[in-house]
């Protein structure tokens, strides 16, 4: 069964966060200064259980989505993990099974998650520079940590890694190069991601950002890059290789060239509520209507009523108004993985 919405884009992408915790900090997602010891998470019975999940997840794969991506917070907090991996995996074999993760607690991880099934995984990175990358992650952990990890997914067939740096504008975008040189040839794929306004406590401003044109010319202008199609309809980040062979970035543009045209991505989030985009205000719950008891008919009825209705194109919206900036509140990144 195959669904659109109301401007005719399918379901094909579903992201399931798993926790709303995390062990880093970072400034554009959860900044130590609001996110501190005394901030209350989800208490546990408001966070949907693996069995909840795995059948919410069914109904989704149901409705055409052939892609589940394990998000957080950080998922690899979520305690026994591989057992939900296990557990989707079973839904559908065929089904692309990813995670994205920071990778602190990879190294533990990386072989249990591999023979539940997992299939990929994105990790987040900012930068190369130890220092720099300690100051964003806003708790001082090395960047070798994040190596480590990495090295591990390889280790065990997690490859080839997706690495995803968000590049902000005098903070890290003067070692775009440096990270992208790090990670040439050895069959990984950085993609850069323009600095954006998801939820309202890391201070967003257009001057913040780091257009998706500049990071690729300031790549080209050292390590030559020439322009690459997409693999498939709706891929979020335009691809580059480089001229000598020796691999491939990607950068995502969702601020200077939006595609929300393209958008096929729905949100899980770790209280049940579903999201038709990153920047939505509000979540549709389907916690609270799967423990009354709904069946699996009605639960299929009320997700696809939700995707038919939605007419979210926030991004276009927010180019559209540049360069006053859009006010209204949003969801957190955390709360929704990305």
């Amino acid at each position: 069964m195959t669904i659109q919405d109301s401007f005719g884009r399918p379901l094909r992408d579903l992201r399931i966060s798993v926790t709303d915790r995390c062990n880093f900090r970072c400034t554009y997602c959860m900044p130590a200064e609001i996110f501190g010891e005394s901030y209350q998470f989800l208490p546990k019975e408001e966070v949907l259980t693996f069995e909840e999940i795995t059948r919410l997840a069914r109904v989704f794969v149901g409705l055409g989505v052939n892609k589940l991506r394990i998000t957080g917070g950080e998922p690899l907090l979520r305690t026994e993990l591989p057992q939900l991996v296990a557990m989707l995996y079973s839904i559908d074999p065929s089904v692309d099974l990813t995670l994205t993760t920071n990778a602190y607690l990879l190294p533990q991880q990386a072989q249990a998650l591999k023979d539940a099934g997992l299939k990929r995984i994105t990790v987040s990175l900012d930068t190369i520079d130890d220092q720099i990358f300690r100051e964003m992650n806003g708790r001082g952990f090395p960047v070798q940590r994040v190596l480590d990890g990495i090295d591990s997914a390889v280790q065990v067939g997690l490859s080839p890694v997706k690495i995803n740096a968000v590049v902000q504008k005098g903070v890290n975008d003067h070692t775009v190069v440096d990270l992208a040189r790090y990670f040439k040839g050895t069959g990984h794929i950085v993609r850069f991601i323009e600095y954006m306004d998801v939820g309202n406590r890391n201070g967003w401003k257009w001057d913040h950002v780091v257009s998706a044109a500049d990071i690729v010319k300031q790549i080209d202008a050292e390590l030559p890059l020439e322009p690459v199609e997409s693999n498939y309809h709706g891929e979020v980040a335009n691809r580059y290789r480089y001229q000598d062979g020796d691999g491939e970035i990607g950068v995502i543009a969702s601020v200077t060239m939006p595609f929300c045209g393209d958008c096929t991505r729905a949100r899980l989030s770790t209280d049940g509520k579903i999201y038709t985009c990153l920047f939505a205000s509000d979540g549709m719950d389907l916690r609270d209507f799967l423990r009354a008891g709904a069946s699996d008919d009605e639960l299929i009825e009320r997700v696809a009523g939700i995707w038919n209705r939605r007419s979210d194109r926030y991004s276009e919206e927010r180019t559209e108004l540049a360069p006053v900036q859009n006010g209204r509140q949003k969801v957190e990144m955390y709360h929704i993985g990305g």
